[in-house]
């Protein structure tokens, strides 16, 4: 049985796929958990080969990757390849992290013993992918786990089959043994059902879940009942503070790179720009100016920064927002009329306050809010009156001040002088409270998915009190 993907700006068939349901899912788990001892088996340096290879085999996938993307959720050229960029770099850095799988000596109470801390691989885990940024997403589901000798299987989203698949395809080209790398895709109506039978499998040991907060908390849920770890990257509300000391002209290029990238649809998007009285009215007209600037077309042409939106809903949901903020005073600044349904400009709301919508809901399109505050703890204030915690970034031409703001916002990641849309393979990524718990990227990824052990080895004969 198959499923069929449309195209949001044209309602053509961009992709089948199958149509996998819950029943579906033991063999699978079953399969994954067979493939696992052997693959964990294997040296450092053959698991690190095996990675090298599956990179090299996503760039050659390039052309395949932006008609995926495109077709599938409406994304830019550039978008497209962009994710393929960052997804080789983090499946190369994952093949690094192989040798970085270390334990310690700890000094031990016990005369002759000797006392070890060793990290191993847990077993299958269950890697739960967005389509938002398909291929970084899809692939830092699966890489650094599978560098720690673990086997995956990947829950492909159902509104990019296809792009979910060809990372699959890649990896299988790379040469990983039979049943280590493994992909699940279903209809959207048999979502809640495979997952849910994907987090009961007995086989599969811990979960990665990128996605919305509600549905987080879904997950966290059922795994709890198992008590399996969960990984989640959830939901943002991004604030980027500008001080009176900002270079104003720095700040309205990360602005609106942040607020605009992929029409707004990342988690780290810059969702409020907080801006300091004095130069709130400096700020606000250089920001239209630029916004302004910034044309939505048809992803296909290439020939605007701003492509079309993952579906109509999406736009009703931005659209909603919008209207609640005006309705309660805030000022447009730059927007208009959306077009082929999914083609939505992008929006500029002033005047936004902590009563609106807009200051609240993670909007995840190409609408962002700017907020006025009286001076730096104000700005703070504001920044920290949200139930979510991923990025945030402050803009000061004194950096020391930069650094201490930053360590007053609550957020897992913090940027000075940059945008909140920042990625790197080899980061710890991840935020706090309603954007989740745990860490993906470098080290960090290794404490999330791999077992720490303590093994100890006596050398001298035991005396005990009985």
């Amino acid at each position: 049985m198959k499923f069929e993907r449309l195209n949001p700006m044209t309602g053509a068939v961009a992709s089948t796929a199958e149509a996998m349901q819950a029943v579906d899912i033991p063999a699978i788990a079953a399969r994954a958990a067979g493939a696992f001892p052997a693959w964990a088996a294997m040296g450092p340096n053959a698991r690190r080969a095996v990675l090298m290879k599956a990179a090299a085999a996503l760039e050659a996938r390039a052309d395949a990757f932006v008609e995926a993307m495109m077709g599938e959720i409406g994304a830019t050229k550039g978008w497209a390849l962009f994710n393929l960029g960052l997804a080789a770099s983090m499946v190369r850095e994952a093949a690094a992290l192989t040798t970085q799988i270390s334990g310690e000596v700890i000094p031990s109470d016990k005369p002759g013993c000797v006392a070890m801390a060793l990290r191993e691989p847990v077993g299958v885990i269950l890697g739960i992918a967005p389509w938002n940024a398909p291929i970084i997403l899809g692939v830092r589901a699966i890489a650094v786990p599978l560098a720690c000798g673990n086997a995956v299987i990947l829950k492909a989203s159902e509104q990019c089959p296809r792009t979910h698949a060809l990372i699959i395809d890649a990896f299988a080209e790379a040469g990983f043994p039979e049943g280590v790398v493994n992909v699940v895709t279903n209809a959207p109506k048999d979502a809640a059902d495979v997952v849910g039978a994907l987090i009961d499998a007995p086989e599969v040991k811990r979960i990665n879940f990128t996605g919305s907060t509600a549905v987080g908390r879904i997950i966290a849920t059922r795994a709890a009942q198992h008590l399996k770890p969960c990984l989640l990257e959830l939901g943002g509300k991004a604030p980027l503070i500008v001080l009176e000391d900002a270079d104003l002209d720095e700040a309205v290029k990360a602005a609106a790179f942040g607020a605009f990238m992929n029409q707004g649809q990342i988690c780290m998007s810059t969702e409020r720009i907080i801006v300091v009285d004095a130069v709130a009215d400096a700020f606000a007209e250089k920001f239209k100016a630029k916004v302004s600037s910034m044309a939505v077309g048809d992803p296909r042409e290439g020939t605007t920064p701003l492509g079309a939106v993952v579906d109509a809903k999406t736009v009703a949901h931005c659209q909603s927002l919008i209207d609640d903020a005006l309705a309660k005073g805030a000022q447009l600044l730059t927007g208009g009329e959306t077009t082929h349904n999914v083609l939505m400009p992008a929006h500029v709301v002033a005047g936004v306050t902590q009563d609106m919508k807009l200051f609240r809901d993670e909007s995840f399109g190409p609408v962002v809010g700017v907020i006025r505050a009286r001076d730096e703890a104000h700005a703070i204030e504001l920044a920290n009156d949200t139930e979510y915690g991923l990025s945030a970034a402050v803009f000061t031409r004194d950096t020391a001040r930069g650094l201490r703001v930053a360590r007053q916002i609550k957020s897992g990641i913090c940027h000075v002088n940059g945008p909140t849309v920042h990625d790197e393979a080899q980061m710890p990524f991840g935020g706090v409270g309603a954007s989740g718990y745990g860490r993906f990227g470098g080290k960090a990824g290794i404490d999330s998915f791999t077992e720490l052990r303590w093994i100890t080895m006596e050398t001298q004969p035991g005396h005990y009190p009985i």
